[in-house]
């Protein structure tokens, strides 16, 4: 298979990606009309990314595209609907960066409460000013709030707890048996988890229930001169109330994401929030560690190496859970060449479709047995076709869904 990584990669990973028989093409420059064009002009099956957006434009250039990887957690750079239209597999690798984004927060966090970047800087132009740095709140017994209680909140959890901090959190899967098990408090809402905490920070993923959750009530219920922290994506936040806040209620903010991130990875950042006094920001660096790169270039591998071995895509965000299938047909059949054939044109001519479907192979390769979903019942005589095809079916059974 040709495989594209468009973007930077570990050598190793694209050693192992090559061991598994592919021809790999790495070029971490493409970025949208050269990405256009090389996808355009090569028979590509698999497209590796990270940060890189892939258009439906792309996807639609590339009639051999079959798989994309977003090395990495979110999918929102990429273009899901259009890739589903086209039958091409979407996949991440969640959870692989998690540790990183969860010390990047925690770095956020220990910034504000002790101005370490206001130190450095005024250290550096020769500037000692113990007095006024020596003040500071300090986290110990401090409450924590957590929205968001996936992989990088749980990680989150680990090292809060190491702080001594207080722990409350939300989630829309949260359980208090869950939450219990965690040792932290659930909270019912967000607006709970912005009256509580004196530092809160957001680890959901970008969705249309999600977008400017965050919102002014939200800020309105937290406590003046609290901390707020977001390493998730910058659209889960109001940037208005958020400024708001910032200048009205004394909110100190630590920031990885921003609605004005540059396509390029070096380039001029223009926001109203960069020059704030109460932000703290990073350039969107919270999985950018050699450990967590190297987790997920081994997690890609292993998601091109189960699709080469099996034709099933570990992580895939884009297929459907259940099919919209009405009738399952189950038939147990001798293991012979044109078998499911038959019953597939007997299906076809009854101009029924086919939603998802398995053949399982029995020990000594003799036996099988097909089982099809379908969006109708087939009728009487259909089925009785289906019993007199040949001798080497044996049954023939189909049940309402």
């Amino acid at each position: 298979m040709k495989v594209l990584v468009a973007d930077k990669f570990p050598e190793d990973g694209i050693e192992h990606i090559k061991s598994l028989g592919c021809t790999v093409t790495y070029n971490p420059e493409l970025k949208e009309y050269s990405l256009l064009g090389e996808l355009k002009s090569n028979e590509y099956e698999i497209l590796v990314v990270r940060s890189t957006r892939v258009t439906g434009e792309m996807i639609e250039a590339s009639p051999f595209l079959s798989l994309i990887v977003r090395a990495g957690s979110g999918v929102n750079t990429i273009d899901v609907e259009t890739a589903s239209k086209r039958s091409v597999y979407v996949a991440n690798c969640p959870g692989k960066n998690a540790k990183a984004v969860a010390e990047l927060a925690f770095g956020l966090i220990l910034s504000i409460d002790r101005r370490i970047p206001d130190n450095v800087f005024e250290l550096r132009k020769g500037h000692w000013n113990k007095k006024e740095f020596s003040k500071a709140r300090g986290i110990f017994g401090r409450t924590l709030g957590i929205i968001g209680i996936g992989r990088i909140g749980r990680e989150m959890i680990i090292r809060a707890r190491g702080f001594g901090m207080r722990i409350v959190g939300w989630s829309r899967s949260l359980s208090e048996e869950k939450a219990r098990a965690l040792g932290i408090e659930r909270c019912s809402s967000i607006l709970e988890v912005a009256e509580l905490s004196d530092v809160i920070s957001v680890h959901l993923a970008l969705t249309g229930e999600t977008r400017k959750i965050i919102n002014r009530d939200f800020f309105n219920r937290m406590k003046p001169g609290a901390y707020f922290i977001n390493t998730s994506r910058a659209e889960i936040v109001d940037q208005e109330a958020l400024i708001e806040a910032m200048n009205n209620r004394g909110i100190r903010v630590g920031l990885d994401v921003f609605e004005e991130e540059p396509e390029v990875k070096e380039g001029r950042f223009d926001s109203r929030l960069k020059d704030h006094p109460n932000l703290y920001g990073t350039h969107h660096i919270g999985a950018s560690t050699e450990q967590a790169q190297q987790a997920v270039a081994e997690e890609t591998v292993r998601i091109i190496s189960e699709y080469l071995q099996t034709g099933k895509v570990p992580n895939c965000v884009n297929l459907i859970d259940k099919p919209p299938a009405r009738a399952m047909l189950t038939i147990h059949h001798r293991n012979r060449v044109g078998i499911l054939a038959s019953v597939l044109d007997v299906i076809r001519d009854a101009g029924i479709n086919v939603e998802r479907m398995e053949n399982i192979i029995f020990q000594g390769l003799e036996g099988a047995c097909a089982r099809i979903e379908l969006d109708d019942l087939l009728k009487n005589d259909s089925i009785d076709q289906l019993k007199n095809l040949s001798p080497d079916i044996y049954t023939v059974t189909q049940v309402t869904l």
